[in-house]
């Protein structure tokens, strides 16, 4: 199983994070190259559906998953697990808040199975630095927004 984990201080309270992370609509704005959209009519909690799309155009894949763990602030760890359901990506990702003393931590864990077996987890060399420079963007796309939002 291939691991990425990524992670950013904000200077913004959990909740704020939290809202923003788990407003799926809103990942386009900060998320490389994805957008996320709500696939149940419940968008929150165990048992959601979201799909995201990443990549250019043609080049693109969609990502179903299903949100299998749900513990919002104030819990001292809020966190938001998900399954990803794909032909493509299979495996399991959870986005971590934290409260600090100047505001929150996140941490973005990702854990992959990847296609085509041992050429799969081969080429995961080469693609981990990519998905982990992702991560970072993303994260502090993120932190930049939600740290504009809470002035």
């Amino acid at each position: 199983m291939a691991e990425v984990v990524a992670r950013v201080d904000v200077a913004a309270p959990p909740q704020a994070v939290w809202d923003k992370l788990v407003d799926w609509p809103s990942h386009q704005e900060w998320m490389v190259l994805t957008k996320v959209e709500s696939t149940t009519e419940d968008e929150q909690g165990v048992g959601a559906g979201i799909v995201g799309v990443t990549g250019i155009g043609p080049v693109a894949f969609k990502d179903p998953m299903t949100v299998t763990a749900w513990q919002p602030p104030p819990l001292p760890v809020a966190r938001c697990e998900v399954a990803h359901m794909g032909t493509i990506v299979k495996g399991a990702g959870a986005f971590e808040v934290e409260e600090t003393p100047g505001g929150s931590r996140v941490v973005w864990s990702e854990w992959v199975r990847l296609p085509f077996g041992l050429v799969g987890d081969i080429g995961w060399l080469a693609v981990k630095p990519v998905a982990a420079l992702f991560l970072r963007i993303s994260l502090r796309r993120l932190a930049k927004l939600v740290e504009s939002q809470t002035r």
